[in-house]
């Protein structure tokens, strides 16, 4: 089965200018936890609800002033639509994340796929509870 028959399409994003409020309030509206971060088509980033808890309120950053680009991670990891779900679960276990960008060939934000989405495959019913058990253990 190919990621591009399991991921979410269309996924949301915010800019780099975008204030953390503006992301959490899009977070929350849609309820969920990641949203990447682009400038056009281009995606320069992630940003997590963790993000925001660690990198922000922790630091005692306000919402309303302190931009989606202060706090996002640069380092983005992804996939091809047109690769195997296994191959998308072996990057998430070796990575040690949940959600995994989705990139069409010409490297362009097509959606996202989550441990989640790995669930409802039923091909192989331990790869979720085996990259889940890789995601937790400490890097």
């Amino acid at each position: 089965m190919l990621v591009k028959e399991i991921m979410t399409h269309n996924a949301e994003v915010v800019t780099p200018d975008d204030t953390l409020e503006q992301a959490a309030k899009k977070m929350g509206e849609l309820n969920i936890g990641p949203l990447p971060v682009c400038e056009g088509n281009r995606v320069v980033g992630i940003l997590t609800d963790r993000d925001i808890t660690v990198r922000a309120t922790a630091a005692g950053c306000d919402p309303k002033t302190t931009l989606v680009s202060e706090v996002m991670s640069h380092d983005v990891v992804y996939c091809h639509e047109d690769q195997d779900v296994s191959e998308a679960a072996a990057i998430m276990k070796e990575k040690q994340i949940r959600r995994l960008l989705v990139m069409n060939q010409a490297d362009q934000l097509v959606g996202i796929v989550s441990l989640a989405d790995l669930a409802t495959v039923g091909a192989n019913e331990s790869r979720p509870a085996d990259v889940l058990s890789k995601i937790s253990e400490p890097a």
